[in-house]
């Protein structure tokens, strides 16, 4: 790794971000021992801020240590998924109902673009592009609430189906069908009704839900 441009920034926070990073993109998949060394003199670091980093990926959930055996990547199920995605239904049903009161046209025009970009990576079939423009459409809904403890909530939420998406989504047939959601919720949004708006954004995670639930039925 090259550090040069980013020198003004603590060497722990940089290895941390690397490895979270390759664990939520399926780098390192579940159950891949995490060598400190071989991590170190892969990153070209010590092994200090690699020990800092697995020690604050442990808290955040995407490492396990285990007694004697040393740190492993966690595993993620389609349980794990279903439960988190039941949470952020019913969060983000809340955040659309307070945004459909408050959202502006240039928060709206924001939104379409998004859908737009995400329409264009399905056809280019570029997976990281979907999955970026796809968690800022839902970002962008949650920010015009303005309400840093249902932001903060949200955004760890999406960063475990962000992972989960890396490792299991391979049948693009559910990632069609998203712009055309999203302007639903968009149009929703639009007409300030904010019971349509809740519903709406329920019904699209709900089908995400369901999606998921048939990885787990086919695995």
């Amino acid at each position: 790794m090259n550090f040069d441009l980013e020198n003004h920034r603590p060497l722990r926070e940089i290895v941390y971000e690397e490895l979270k990073r390759r664990i939520m993109t399926g780098k390192i998949t579940p159950h891949t021992r995490m060598m400190e060394v071989d991590l170190a003199e892969d990153m070209g670091v010590s092994r200090t801020p690699v020990r800092e980093a697995i020690r604050k990926l442990e808290k955040e959930g995407l490492v396990t240590i285990e007694p004697r055996k040393g740190a492993y990547a966690s595993d993620i199920s389609t349980e794990d998924m279903v439960n988190v995605l039941t949470v952020r239904e019913e969060l983000e049903a809340l955040a659309a109902g307070i945004a459909a009161s408050r959202i502006t046209g240039e928060q709206i025009s924001r939104m379409e673009h998004l859908t737009d970009l995400y329409a264009q990576a399905i056809e280019a079939n570029d997976t990281a592009a979907i999955i970026d423009y796809d968690e800022q459409f839902h970002q962008a809904i949650v920010s015009v609430t303005d309400n840093r403890t249902l932001i903060q909530f949200v955004s760890n939420l999406q960063e475990l189906v962000l992972r989960f998406r890396y490792l299991y989504y391979e049948d693009f047939s559910r990632y069609r069908n998203m712009p055309e959601e999203h302007h639903h919720i968009i149009d929703a949004l639009k007409s300030g009704d904010e019971k349509r708006a809740s519903e709406v954004v329920r019904e699209h995670i709900h089908s995400l839900k369901s999606f998921v639930s048939g990885i787990g039925t086919n695995a």
